[in-house]
């Protein structure tokens, strides 16, 4: 190949180029895309939908005295399986992460002897009160949110039929059962 025919090919290539580069240039002159007003996405807003699709699952849970008449014994024993890791069911129980939970139904907040409570759970006993059933169902719905400042760790039980069924099972750990509501 000669140095012309070099020549020739190099100023096809240059060529080719430029009209490339050239023909870009003229499009974006002609259809340039219109900048954003706002730069992001609008995200719905969820707050005010998700507030009110909890005030009807608030709603719709019936009282811990309707769910306890069709509660189950044994289904609440499995269910309370869960905090074996920290209570202890039996009759001379002892304390260990959590109080010994023979007789919880109706006795007084904080009274478990030799038990040391977290400072919300000596301040709510402070001011008195039982864990009747309301009580305990609110706090088995979310303890964190029952007794502020509270040392257990447990995320609580969102189902209401498991709750009453722990309850009712809780009722039965005792010489003389409470009587139901």
């Amino acid at each position: 190949m000669d140095a012309n025919e070099v020549n020739k090919v190099a100023g096809a290539i240059l060529g080719m180029l430029t009209l490339a580069m050239g023909i870009g240039f003229l499009s974006s002159g002609l259809m340039a895309p219109k900048p954003p007003a706002k730069a992001g996405y609008e995200l719905p807003d969820n707050s005010a939908t998700a507030s009110s699709a909890a005030a009807p699952a608030a709603a719709q849970a019936e009282p811990i005295a309707t769910r306890l008449a069709t509660a189950d014994l044994a289904k609440g024993e499995t269910a309370a399986k869960k905090c074996v890791s920290c209570h202890q069911f039996q009759k001379d129980g002892k304390n260990g992460q959590g109080p010994a939970l023979w007789g919880i139904v109706n006795k007084a907040k904080g009274a478990a002897a030799g038990f040391n409570y977290s400072a919300g759970l000596k301040d709510m006993a402070s001011k008195g009160g039982k864990w009747d059933y309301e009580a305990l169902d609110a706090f088995l719905t979310n303890p964190k949110a029952y007794v502020a400042g509270t040392s257990m760790g447990f995320a609580g039980i969102n189902r209401a039929d498991e709750r009453a069924n722990i309850i009712f099972y809780l009722r039965s750990l005792a010489e003389t059962p409470a009587a139901l509501p």
